[in-house]
């Protein structure tokens, strides 16, 4: 019998998410798979506009009701797109959290810090506003806010972006979730704080054991704080593989071209190769590659054909009709 360790964390099976409106339908999420362990780290990578965003928020259903979600999502082994609204209200914030990019528009501005993360420990586990206060001060410490007792009392306009960044990281944690969603939790942050906010939650998800799943544009932060990579382009996700892996031997010219584009340890700012081109228009996705006019090795199959993801041994999948030899 296969034990419960053994069981993906998160399941994601064909995933497709459209938004219909009179003037396009557009094609954000089309079939997605991919699977995240318990105690693992996954970073699905990409440029901005590539559906890393709408994928992660299809874990919790937190789209507009004009999508139109196709597909299968499981989290700890529940389907998450058949849950009634009930259901989902338990499921966010105690089993599922999340992090969101911009903590100044997330945090409310007319609560304190306390009231906020303290409200969410109420509403999980029934406890009165004392409990809850003590809860959230004790979070508070947990993600090491400095003068922590203070800040309970503070309201978000009175820290700094990486306070507030803190602060929603302890409500996320507030019920002890088994999954964390972090959607570039360090994009409005300065460089010192990025490295800051990426220790403190890698720190915290070890010690945790949580499965996270964080979106990202920056492979700097994917090298950070990865265990595997799951890289997205015009909604299809192109590569899978350990980080180690994925970094120092892309199969996929995209994971390829992002490497080249940036700045590391053995490429100085001149060495810099761009990827010609630009995202095609996710409202008319073409019939074949979606990366072909951008590629340095297409062929005239990629378009017409449209590649799928193929197992490339050890533990990576790639889906390109002209993989990098490895």
């Amino acid at each position: 019998m296969q034990g419960a360790a053994d069981v993906p964390l998160v399941e994601v099976n064909d995933l497709s998410v459209k938004f219909v409106s009179r003037e396009a339908t557009v094609h954000a999420v089309n079939d997605v798979s991919f699977v995240a362990r318990r105690g693992e780290v996954l970073c699905i990578l990409g440029e901005s506009g590539s559906g890393k965003s709408v994928t992660l928020r299809s874990l919790m259903r937190l789209l507009p009701r004009h999508a139109q979600v196709a597909g299968g999502v499981r989290v700890n082994g529940r389907d998450i797109l058949t849950m009634r609204p009930r259901e989902l209200r338990d499921l966010r914030g105690n089993d599922v959290a999340m992090i969101f990019q911009e903590p100044m528009t997330a945090l409310d501005p007319v609560y304190t810090v306390g009231q906020q993360i303290g409200e969410a420990v109420r509403r999980h586990t029934g406890c009165g506003r004392k409990a809850g206060r003590a809860r959230a001060l004790e979070l508070l410490e947990l993600v090491r806010v400095p003068s922590a007792e203070r800040r309970l009392d503070a309201y978000p306009h009175e820290l700094s972006g990486g306070l507030r960044q803190r602060a929603m990281i302890a409500m996320a944690l507030s019920c002890d979730p088994l999954l964390l969603l972090a959607d570039e939790p360090t994009t409005a942050l300065d460089a010192t704080v990025q490295v800051q906010v990426l220790i403190l939650l890698r720190r915290l998800q070890r010690e945790l054991g949580m499965g996270m799943i964080l979106v990202t544009h920056d492979l700097g932060v994917a090298a950070e704080i990865a265990d595997r990579i799951a890289v997205m382009y015009a909604g299809r996700i192109v590569e899978t593989g350990p980080v180690g892996d994925i970094l120092s031997a892309p199969q996929h010219p995209y994971t390829a071209g992002l490497l080249a584009s940036t700045v590391h340890a053995q490429r100085r700012e001149r060495d810099i190769d761009a990827i010609p081109g630009s995202m095609p228009d996710m409202r008319n996705l073409p019939s074949g590659c979606a990366f072909e006019p951008r590629c340095v090795r297409r062929s005239a199959a990629c378009r017409t054909d449209r590649p799928v993801a193929q197992i490339s041994p050890p533990y990576r999948t790639v889906a390109c009709l002209n993989p990098m030899p490895i």
